[in-house]
């Protein structure tokens, strides 16, 4: 299994309504400060509708990039009950799955 499945496969431990970081994912892949490299396999998603891309985040909370533009990536969190105000997650440690 190359990086990218192992990454992808990952990704679906991520439960609707809950989100994860670059960084996180990042680790629980075996990358160590990995985060853009998450990000780029993120935007290579070609499973978009099965792997849920859209359920990472910076560390931050702010919602970062989405190949689709993050007014998609927006409604896609918000239609999963994530509140998101001035683009950054509320109540993001309530919110933030952890491998």
């Amino acid at each position: 299994m190359n990086l990218e499945q192992r990454v992808y496969k990952k990704l679906l431990d991520v439960p609707k309504g809950q989100i994860t970081t670059y960084g996180e994912l990042a680790k629980a892949v075996g990358l160590k400060n990995g985060q853009r490299v998450i990000g780029k396999i993120m935007n290579n998603n070609p499973y978009p509708a099965i792997v849920p891309c859209h359920r990472v985040v910076m560390s931050t909370g702010k919602i970062g990039g989405y190949a689709y533009g993050e007014h998609i990536k927006t409604k896609m969190l918000s239609d999963e009950g994530i509140e998101i105000k001035n683009g950054k997650i509320s109540s993001f440690d309530k919110k933030l799955f952890r491998f």
